[in-house]
């Protein structure tokens, strides 16, 4: 028998409903059906404080007493995050670079080795490249995420964690998330992933053995271009000593408003995500057919090296709504084009209402060595697509190469 869906209880839920209801509290004090925001650093403190544990984990957790430690908005959000990607809680963070380095500054120390996908986000590069083995003593080793037998060949005994993007930012490499847990946890070692590209319900990590999801909020699940935030979800022990750590001591909190706008932003992700998705497949067809368009990266073309493993990965429901590609040319070329799109806006981010393009050169960004040929010889145009009529998409790409081409 199917259980009676309850608001209350959001694991009763399907995914759309959790989106709506999930993390959401009927205000006490007005009534209101909606939770408001609450623009509070502090919450009244019990009749005697001085029984408070200001380092207990569970009070971190739990209990508003701070808004650098837990604030209304903020609870809210965690428990919608954690009901979404089906994982026990969630912390928030102000960026999705603050919420991966929470993962990294609370579970290594010196003389820990990670193994890092070698075409990973460029705040990570750094911070494994240069960052934390110059100033902390943690080694790592870039590695081709894509050869299990090489990641495989990384461990060491000291090696703590293994990390990944579930798409890679920005060529589009799909990591095997099962085959990667089940190298770290054989070692002894947990799996980060960062799932930005692939938001719930096109991709749960956790259920493939993930032990930390990260995302950034900033892109697919706010999903308006106005909010910033990123997050972690995982089993409750892990996600206790981030916020015990990371959080109230780093200090990397979310405004009150943000967690605000990331709530009302994800209510309508389940509308989005398959438009996002939809649009992304047509539009990575028209490129890929053009003689003029140098190359495509897209999961979803059968061309792309990993979309057997994308299709099997996301069970079909789609491959994400980011591409790169470059059309035939020098890096003038490349900006001649951008500057001749009229509908489509060259910014960079990803996941917003509106489609997005960046030119990114061949060099000057961490790993960009480790890039498939393609990239290194034309550099590339990072392309997310929005919620547009893809139909106008296809006409303002084909007029932009129309005019470049003349």
């Amino acid at each position: 028998m199917q259980q009676r869906p309850d608001k209350k209880q959001p694991a009763s839920l399907s995914f759309d409903s959790q989106a709506v209801h999930a993390g959401n509290l009927i205000d006490a004090t007005t009534g209101a059906i909606r939770t408001p925001i609450v623009m509070a650093n502090s919450y009244q403190l019990p009749d005697d404080p001085s029984s408070l544990n200001w380092s207990d984990s569970q009070t971190l957790s739990q209990t508003l007493l701070y808004t650098r430690n837990l604030g209304h908005n903020q609870l809210c959000l965690e428990r919608k995050l954690a009901a979404m990607e089906r994982g026990e809680e969630a912390v928030v963070f102000a960026t999705g670079v603050a919420a991966l380095h929470s993962i990294f500054f609370t579970f290594l120390k010196s003389g820990d080795h990670v193994v890092v996908s070698d075409v990973t986000y460029e705040a990570v590069w750094r911070l494994f490249s240069e960052l934390l083995p110059e100033r902390y003593g943690i080694e790592a080793t870039f590695v081709d995420i894509g050869d299990l037998d090489a990641v495989r060949e990384a461990v060491r005994p000291n090696t703590k964690l293994i990390h990944a993007e579930t798409i890679a930012n920005p060529t589009t490499k799909v990591a095997d998330v099962e085959a990667l847990a089940g190298i770290a946890h054989g070692a002894g070692a947990m799996l980060s992933i960062d799932a930005t590209f692939t938001p719930p319900p096109m991709f749960r990590g956790l259920e493939h053995g993930a032990d930390f999801v990260a995302h950034s909020l900033t892109k697919y699940i706010n999903g308006h271009g106005d909010a910033m935030g990123g997050a972690v979800i995982g089993r409750a022990e892990l996600i206790h000593r981030l916020k015990g750590d990371a959080l109230v001591d780093v200090g990397g909190s979310i405004s009150p408003f943000n967690a605000w706008l990331i709530m009302r932003g994800s209510v309508t992700l389940p509308l989005r995500l398959p438009r996002h998705m939809s649009s992304a497949r047509k539009v990575a067809e028209f490129l890929d057919n053009d003689p003029r368009v140098a190359y495509v990266a897209f999961p979803g073309l059968p061309s792309h090296p990993q979309h057997e493993l994308a299709s099997r990965q996301f069970g079909g429901m789609g491959y994400g709504a980011v591409m790169a590609f470059a059309v035939k040319g020098e890096p003038a070329v490349q900006n001649r084009f951008v500057a001749n799109l009229r509908l489509i806006t060259s910014a960079v981010s990803l996941g917003h209402d509106e489609s997005l393009i960046v030119h990114v050169g061949k060099d000057g960004r961490g790993g960009s060595e480790c890039y498939p040929d393609a990239f290194r010889k034309y550099g590339h145009l990072r392309f997310s697509i929005g919620l547009e009529d893809p139909a106008d998409l296809i006409a303002d790409l084909k007029a932009a190469l129309d005019e470049t081409f003349a």
